[in-house]
């Protein structure tokens, strides 16, 4: 007998809660669900910036994240402003793939407030996608007072698009076939996967839009952005074979790297120098996966093969390498015994998705990150073009 998969392929939806930072606080309280509400790093501080925004706030008053909180004040009088509080947002997330979770075990949670699930053995002829879609999405708002918009399509890219396409409350359905029609007129840069700087690539060699991506011949996107090139082809053809992994989370709890020295090393200096290297690993490996962590940990082994691991938690999450760096070598300092050290190693323990890392950012820290953003930028650049060792720590250099 012919499965549901073999006749119609998969079936994927995407769930992406809407808001979902202002829509627990609303949760919560009631009262707030017809006022304009934000969440703010410090809302008693002027120079602070808008973290969250529900719908009333972006479309009536066109309030958006990053804005100063100033300006979003000066935009809506009235504007409810609350303090962000992440152990409700981490709870209320659990609760969300909780209520998922009784639809398929093949779930695959892709951030604090979005996930897939595959459904393609979990309905018939009595129970459609559409059908199952819209349970899930009066279910959330019935039980958790969660708004979700989703997005049903046979595979997970298609998913994702779909899912943003109407919000809030919003179900669109994504067939490949519609992917000409609908995807392909829309500017690069609002594909799922193409951040501005993939874009800005793009758009140099003459792509603009997903259509002119979908045709562009396979080798110049390899040469211009590597393997991702061609798989950012196949998905503006609406080609994506990933499996929905209810593991992929997990496999991803921790980002580590170690390396065994050459010989016995005694020499902080030399120590120093493999924390780097060892850093700018774990960092690339991060990125990679757009992966935060906020706890470091080291390990080190003696010539003696004593082995040690050390870790500590910072307020705010890292990604870059030399903070990573920084907080290792912290470790280091604290906990080595001076005796000969055999191998050293870094991990990012407790992981996860880059954007749950919305620190509680004043505008001084927003402008400072945004700068420090832009000089990574055109560090990594110049290492991709000349190597690695275009770039060098001062003292690294008057050292050689």
């Amino acid at each position: 007998m012919e499965t549901t998969r073999q006749k119609y392929g998969r079936v994927i939806l995407h769930v992406d809660c809407n808001s979902f930072f202002a829509s627990c606080e609303i949760a919560r309280d009631p009262s707030l669900k017809e006022k304009a509400v934000v969440v703010a790093g410090d809302p008693k501080e002027r120079k602070g910036v808008v973290l969250a925004a529900n719908y009333i706030a972006k479309q009536r008053f066109g309030i958006y994240t990053t804005m100063p909180l100033w300006e979003a004040k000066k935009r809506c009088p009235h504007l409810v402003i609350l303090k962000p509080d992440f152990h409700l947002y981490r709870d209320t997330s659990e609760k969300v793939f909780q209520f998922l979770k009784t639809f398929t075990p093949v779930l695959e949670p892709a951030s604090i407030d979005e996930g897939y699930l595959d459904i393609t053995d979990g309905y018939s002829s009595r129970s459609s996608p559409l059908d199952i879609a819209e349970q899930i999405q009066k279910g959330l708002l019935k039980t958790l007072h969660i708004p979700v918009s989703i997005g049903i399509a046979p595979n997970k890219f298609l998913a994702k698009m779909a899912s943003d396409m109407k919000k809030p409350l919003g179900i669109t359905v994504l067939r490949k076939r519609d992917v000409p029609k609908i995807l392909w007129p829309l500017p690069v840069q609002q594909m799922h996967g193409v951040g501005d700087k993939t874009a800005k690539k793009l758009n140099g060699i003459g792509i603009f839009t997903i259509g002119e991506l979908a045709k562009a011949e396979t080798a110049i996107l390899q040469n211009l952005l590597g393997i991702t090139g061609v798989r950012l082809k196949e998905r503006a053809n609406g080609i994506d074979p990933r499996p929905v992994d209810p593991e992929a989370g997990e496999k991803w709890k921790s980002i580590g790297n170690s390396t065994t020295l050459s010989r016995n090393v005694t020499e902080e200096r030399v120590l120093l120098e493999v924390l780097r290297d060892l850093a700018q690993s774990v960092s690339k490996r991060m990125k990679q996966k757009h992966v935060v962590s906020s706890t470091i940990q080291i390990m080190i082994r003696y010539s003696n093969f004593q082995t040690i691991t050390r870790s500590k938690t910072w307020e705010n999450p890292v990604q870059e390498a030399e903070e990573i760096f920084q907080r290792a070598v912290y470790l280091l300092k604290r906990h080595w015994n001076g005796n000969p050290v055999r191998l050293l190693g870094i991990t990012a323990i407790d992981v996860f998705d880059k954007r749950e890392a919305v620190k509680q950012l004043d505008l001084f820290h927003f402008e400072e990150d945004a700068k420090k953003e832009a000089l990574q930028n055109t560090i990594e650049h110049l290492q991709q073009k000349f190597g690695d060792s275009i770039i060098q720590k001062g003292y690294e250099f008057f050292r050689r």
